[in-house]
Protein backbone atom coordinates (compact mmCIF):
# COMPACT_ATOMS: atom_id res chain seq x y z
CA UNK A 1 0.00 0.00 0.00
CA UNK A 2 2.98 2.34 0.49
CA UNK A 3 3.60 2.63 -3.24
CA UNK A 4 -0.12 3.12 -3.86
CA UNK A 5 -0.39 6.04 -1.44
CA UNK A 6 2.64 7.77 -2.94
CA UNK A 7 1.14 7.27 -6.39
CA UNK A 8 -2.23 8.55 -5.20
CA UNK A 9 -0.58 11.83 -4.17
CA UNK A 10 1.09 12.06 -7.58
CA UNK A 11 -2.11 11.38 -9.54
CA UNK A 12 -3.99 13.89 -7.42
CA UNK A 13 -1.50 16.73 -7.87
CA UNK A 14 -1.09 16.29 -11.64
CA UNK A 15 -4.82 16.80 -12.29
CA UNK A 16 -6.02 20.34 -11.40
CA UNK A 17 -3.51 20.53 -8.54
CA UNK A 18 -3.17 18.94 -5.09
CA UNK A 19 -6.84 19.28 -4.17
CA UNK A 20 -8.05 15.73 -3.41
CA UNK A 21 -10.22 15.80 -6.54
CA UNK A 22 -9.12 12.23 -7.29
CA UNK A 23 -11.02 11.03 -4.20
CA UNK A 24 -14.46 12.17 -5.36
CA UNK A 25 -16.96 9.49 -6.35
CA UNK A 26 -19.38 9.70 -9.26
CA UNK A 27 -22.60 11.57 -8.59
CA UNK A 28 -25.01 13.80 -10.48
CA UNK A 29 -22.51 16.69 -10.54
CA UNK A 30 -19.20 14.79 -10.52
CA UNK A 31 -17.52 12.66 -13.17
CA UNK A 32 -14.98 10.90 -11.03
CA UNK A 33 -11.28 10.92 -11.86
CA UNK A 34 -11.24 7.38 -10.52
CA UNK A 35 -12.63 6.32 -13.92
CA UNK A 36 -9.83 7.92 -15.95
CA UNK A 37 -7.83 5.39 -18.02
CA UNK A 38 -4.67 5.85 -15.93
CA UNK A 39 -6.60 5.46 -12.66
CA UNK A 40 -9.29 2.85 -13.30
CA UNK A 41 -8.41 -0.55 -11.80
CA UNK A 42 -4.96 0.85 -11.13
CA UNK A 43 -4.84 3.54 -8.44
CA UNK A 44 -5.49 2.26 -4.92
CA UNK A 45 -5.63 3.63 -1.40
CA UNK A 46 -8.88 5.57 -1.56
CA UNK A 47 -10.36 3.69 1.38
CA UNK A 48 -7.22 4.31 3.46
CA UNK A 49 -7.62 8.05 3.06
CA UNK A 50 -11.37 7.83 3.74
CA UNK A 51 -10.71 5.96 6.99
CA UNK A 52 -8.04 8.41 8.12
CA UNK A 53 -10.42 11.27 7.41
CA UNK A 54 -13.15 9.69 9.54
CA UNK A 55 -10.79 9.46 12.50
CA UNK A 56 -9.45 12.98 12.03
CA UNK A 57 -12.96 14.44 11.74
CA UNK A 58 -13.97 12.75 15.00
CA UNK A 59 -11.17 14.59 16.82
CA UNK A 60 -11.05 17.97 15.04
CA UNK A 61 -13.97 18.41 12.63
CA UNK A 62 -13.69 20.76 9.69
CA UNK A 63 -9.98 21.50 10.12
CA UNK A 64 -7.82 19.04 8.16
CA UNK A 65 -8.40 18.73 4.41
CA UNK A 66 -8.42 15.52 2.43
CA UNK A 67 -5.70 17.02 0.22
CA UNK A 68 -3.39 17.41 3.22
CA UNK A 69 -4.19 13.88 4.39
CA UNK A 70 -3.17 12.51 0.97
CA UNK A 71 0.12 14.43 1.13
CA UNK A 72 0.92 13.32 4.69
CA UNK A 73 -0.04 9.71 3.95
CA UNK A 74 2.43 9.64 1.06
CA UNK A 75 5.26 10.85 3.32
CA UNK A 76 4.34 8.53 6.17
CA UNK A 77 4.17 5.56 3.80
CA UNK A 78 7.71 6.21 2.67
CA UNK A 79 8.99 6.52 6.22
CA UNK A 80 7.04 3.81 8.04
CA UNK A 81 6.69 1.03 5.48
CA UNK A 82 9.58 1.30 3.05
CA UNK A 83 13.03 0.27 4.22
CA UNK A 84 15.38 3.27 3.87
CA UNK A 85 12.53 5.41 2.55
CA UNK A 86 13.14 9.15 2.26
CA UNK A 87 11.35 11.65 4.47
CA UNK A 88 10.37 15.28 3.97
CA UNK A 89 8.48 18.10 5.66
CA UNK A 90 4.93 18.23 4.32
CA UNK A 91 3.56 21.71 3.76
CA UNK A 92 0.02 21.99 5.09
CA UNK A 93 -2.93 24.29 4.50
CA UNK A 94 -4.35 22.86 1.28
CA UNK A 95 -8.11 22.85 0.86
CA UNK A 96 -10.32 20.46 -1.08
CA UNK A 97 -11.87 20.99 -4.49
CA UNK A 98 -15.57 20.86 -5.25
CA UNK A 99 -14.94 19.73 -8.83
CA UNK A 100 -13.36 16.76 -10.57
CA UNK A 101 -10.94 16.74 -13.50
CA UNK A 102 -11.84 13.57 -15.36
CA UNK A 103 -11.17 15.12 -18.79
CA UNK A 104 -7.84 16.53 -17.59
CA UNK A 105 -6.75 13.16 -16.23
CA UNK A 106 -6.59 11.77 -19.76
CA UNK A 107 -3.93 14.30 -20.79
CA UNK A 108 -2.25 15.40 -17.54
CA UNK A 109 -1.08 12.01 -16.31
CA UNK A 110 1.97 10.31 -17.84
CA UNK A 111 1.33 7.16 -19.85
CA UNK A 112 3.33 3.94 -19.73
CA UNK A 113 4.21 4.28 -23.43
CA UNK A 114 5.27 7.95 -23.27
CA UNK A 115 8.56 8.99 -24.85
CA UNK A 116 11.15 11.05 -23.00
CA UNK A 117 10.32 14.37 -24.66
CA UNK A 118 6.63 13.99 -23.86
CA UNK A 119 7.39 13.21 -20.23
CA UNK A 120 9.75 16.18 -19.87
CA UNK A 121 7.16 18.50 -21.42
CA UNK A 122 4.40 17.21 -19.14
CA UNK A 123 6.45 17.59 -15.97
CA UNK A 124 7.67 21.03 -17.04
CA UNK A 125 4.04 22.13 -17.43
CA UNK A 126 3.62 21.31 -13.73
CA UNK A 127 6.68 23.32 -12.69
CA UNK A 128 8.94 20.29 -12.39
CA UNK A 129 12.23 19.97 -14.25
CA UNK A 130 13.85 16.87 -15.75
CA UNK A 131 15.78 16.13 -12.56
CA UNK A 132 12.57 16.28 -10.53
CA UNK A 133 10.96 13.93 -13.04
CA UNK A 134 13.73 11.34 -12.81
CA UNK A 135 13.78 11.53 -9.02
CA UNK A 136 10.00 11.08 -8.76
CA UNK A 137 10.13 8.20 -11.24
CA UNK A 138 12.43 6.52 -8.74
CA UNK A 139 9.34 5.78 -6.64
CA UNK A 140 8.98 2.84 -9.04
CA UNK A 141 11.63 1.15 -6.93
CA UNK A 142 8.58 -0.12 -5.03
CA UNK A 143 5.12 -1.12 -6.18
CA UNK A 144 3.69 -3.23 -8.98
CA UNK A 145 2.41 -2.88 -12.53
CA UNK A 146 -0.25 -4.74 -14.48
CA UNK A 147 0.68 -7.00 -17.36
CA UNK A 148 -1.19 -4.85 -19.88
CA UNK A 149 1.15 -1.93 -19.12
CA UNK A 150 4.37 -3.76 -19.97
CA UNK A 151 3.29 -6.54 -22.36
CA UNK A 152 4.38 -4.66 -25.49
CA UNK A 153 7.81 -4.02 -24.03
CA UNK A 154 8.64 -7.56 -22.92
CA UNK A 155 7.51 -9.07 -26.24
CA UNK A 156 9.17 -6.44 -28.43
CA UNK A 157 12.38 -8.46 -28.94
CA UNK A 158 14.11 -5.12 -29.25
CA UNK A 159 17.56 -3.96 -28.19
CA UNK A 160 16.17 -1.68 -25.48
CA UNK A 161 15.37 -4.56 -23.13
CA UNK A 162 17.59 -7.24 -21.59
CA UNK A 163 16.60 -10.60 -23.13
CA UNK A 164 16.81 -12.55 -19.86
CA UNK A 165 14.76 -9.93 -18.07
CA UNK A 166 12.09 -10.09 -20.76
CA UNK A 167 11.94 -13.89 -20.52
CA UNK A 168 11.50 -13.73 -16.74
CA UNK A 169 8.72 -11.17 -17.00
CA UNK A 170 6.83 -13.21 -19.61
CA UNK A 171 6.15 -15.94 -17.04
CA UNK A 172 3.43 -13.81 -15.45
CA UNK A 173 2.32 -11.94 -18.55
CA UNK A 174 0.99 -13.92 -21.55
CA UNK A 175 1.48 -12.47 -25.01
CA UNK A 176 -2.17 -12.43 -26.00
CA UNK A 177 -4.11 -9.25 -25.25
CA UNK A 178 -6.91 -9.88 -22.78
CA UNK A 179 -5.13 -12.87 -21.25
CA UNK A 180 -3.70 -12.06 -17.83
CA UNK A 181 -4.02 -8.29 -18.31
CA UNK A 182 -4.44 -7.73 -14.57
CA UNK A 183 -1.54 -9.98 -13.52
CA UNK A 184 0.81 -8.00 -11.31
CA UNK A 185 4.59 -7.83 -11.39
CA UNK A 186 6.98 -5.93 -9.16
CA UNK A 187 8.37 -2.84 -10.84
CA UNK A 188 11.78 -3.67 -9.39
CA UNK A 189 12.75 -7.32 -8.87
CA UNK A 190 15.88 -7.16 -6.72
CA UNK A 191 14.59 -5.28 -3.65
CA UNK A 192 10.88 -4.66 -4.39
CA UNK A 193 10.05 -3.64 -0.81
CA UNK A 194 12.96 -1.29 -0.28
CA UNK A 195 13.02 2.38 -1.26
CA UNK A 196 16.52 2.28 -2.72
CA UNK A 197 18.33 3.13 -5.95
CA UNK A 198 18.17 -0.30 -7.60
CA UNK A 199 15.52 1.08 -9.95
CA UNK A 200 18.20 3.22 -11.60
CA UNK A 201 20.72 0.38 -11.74
CA UNK A 202 18.07 -1.67 -13.53
CA UNK A 203 17.56 1.04 -16.14
CA UNK A 204 21.27 1.01 -16.96
CA UNK A 205 21.00 -2.77 -17.43
CA UNK A 206 17.95 -2.29 -19.72
CA UNK A 207 15.67 -3.84 -17.09
CA UNK A 208 13.08 -1.11 -16.71
CA UNK A 209 9.65 -2.75 -16.65
CA UNK A 210 7.67 0.07 -18.24
CA UNK A 211 8.62 1.76 -21.47
CA UNK A 212 8.18 5.12 -19.71
CA UNK A 213 10.80 3.98 -17.19
CA UNK A 214 13.39 2.79 -19.69
CA UNK A 215 13.25 5.98 -21.76
CA UNK A 216 14.94 7.73 -18.83
CA UNK A 217 18.07 5.82 -19.81
CA UNK A 218 18.04 5.43 -23.56
CA UNK A 219 20.72 7.74 -24.90
CA UNK A 220 18.81 10.91 -24.02
CA UNK A 221 19.25 13.96 -21.83
CA UNK A 222 18.40 12.18 -18.56
CA UNK A 223 21.04 9.43 -18.83
CA UNK A 224 23.49 11.34 -16.65
CA UNK A 225 20.91 11.79 -13.89
CA UNK A 226 20.10 8.07 -13.89
CA UNK A 227 23.81 7.26 -13.66
CA UNK A 228 24.23 9.67 -10.76
CA UNK A 229 21.34 8.17 -8.80
CA UNK A 230 22.55 4.63 -9.54
CA UNK A 231 25.80 5.47 -7.75
CA UNK A 232 24.45 7.59 -4.90
CA UNK A 233 21.34 6.47 -3.00
CA UNK A 234 21.81 9.46 -0.69
CA UNK A 235 21.53 11.89 -3.61
CA UNK A 236 18.47 10.08 -4.92
CA UNK A 237 16.67 10.18 -1.58
CA UNK A 238 17.49 13.86 -1.09
CA UNK A 239 16.36 14.81 -4.60
CA UNK A 240 13.21 12.70 -4.30
CA UNK A 241 12.26 14.51 -1.11
CA UNK A 242 12.83 17.91 -2.71
CA UNK A 243 10.87 16.94 -5.84
CA UNK A 244 7.85 15.61 -3.99
CA UNK A 245 7.68 18.80 -1.91
CA UNK A 246 7.66 20.78 -5.17
CA UNK A 247 4.98 18.47 -6.52
CA UNK A 248 2.89 19.08 -3.41
CA UNK A 249 2.90 22.79 -4.33
CA UNK A 250 1.15 22.29 -7.66
CA UNK A 251 -1.85 24.64 -7.73
CA UNK A 252 -3.10 24.09 -4.17
CA UNK A 253 -6.37 25.61 -3.05
CA UNK A 254 -5.71 27.86 -0.04
CA UNK A 255 -7.35 30.65 1.90
CA UNK A 256 -10.99 30.99 0.92
CA UNK A 257 -10.63 28.79 -2.16
CA UNK A 258 -12.06 25.30 -1.97
CA UNK A 259 -13.56 23.68 1.12
CA UNK A 260 -12.72 21.26 3.91
CA UNK A 261 -14.72 18.16 3.01
CA UNK A 262 -16.36 16.20 5.80
CA UNK A 263 -16.01 13.03 3.76
CA UNK A 264 -13.27 12.71 1.16
CA UNK A 265 -15.34 10.87 -1.44
CA UNK A 266 -18.12 13.42 -1.88
CA UNK A 267 -18.79 17.15 -1.57
CA UNK A 268 -20.30 18.59 1.61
Amino acid sequence: MAASLIRLHFHDCFVQGCDASILLDNCSTIQSEKNAPNNLKSVRGYEVIDNIKLKVESMCPGVVSCADIVAVAARDSSVAICVSGPTWTVKLGRRDSTTSGLSQAATNLPGFRDCLDKLITLFRSKGLNARDMVALSGSHTIGQARCLTFRDRIYSNGTEIDAGFATTRRRRCPAQNGNGDANLASLELVTPNSFDNNYFRNLIERKGLLQSDQVLFSGGSTDTIVKEYSKSPKTFRSDFASAIVKMGDIEPLTGSSGVIRKFCNFIN
